[in-house]
């Protein structure tokens, strides 16, 4: 069996080549449903299976105070867990970003630092992406003419 150690940089390796494939690859949509059901439908059941086999065996583990969440991630294999979950989720938001993105007609060159800093910060990707959906929005207002 592989350690938590190469369980964690196997989880980051892909993590790092799915988020470079969303940022510089053309959006082909069989990309799109790779990155959907493959990599982030498998972090999804990694993360399952090591919830179901650690979590609860963890002595004072869980989510009802700071001190079950510290005693929780004492554990190497919640903590690979945990990590993946954030893996997962980043990289969910970061393909809604590129989406929406597309769609909205956002160049690439402002999509990837926003990409950059959701695959690093996530929420603060997040964040900066509303503002800037915020901006295309005032845009879309102000240039709109009614109809007739």
């Amino acid at each position: 069996m592989m350690s938590w150690g190469e369980i964690f940089k196997v989880a980051n390796t892909v993590a790092l080549i799915s988020w470079a494939c969303l940022a510089l690859l053309p959006r082909f949509p069989k990309l799109l449903l790779f990155l959907r059901y493959g990599i982030i439908t498998g972090f999804a059941v990694v993360y399952t299976l090591l919830v179901a086999a650690f979590f609860f065996r963890v002595e004072g583990g869980g989510f009802n105070s700071l001190e079950q969440v510290k005693a929780l991630f004492s554990s190497d294999a919640a903590l690979v867990a945990g990590w993946i979950h954030y893996l997962a989720f980043d990289l969910f938001v970061g393909l809604w970003i590129a989406e929406t993105s597309d769609r909205k007609g956002i160049y690439r060159l402002v999509q990837i630092p926003l990409l950059l800093v959701t695959f690093l910060f996530g929420p603060i990707g997040l964040l900066l992406f509303y503002f800037v959906l915020l901006g295309t929005h005032r845009l879309e207002a102000r240039t709109s003419t009614p109809s007739a």
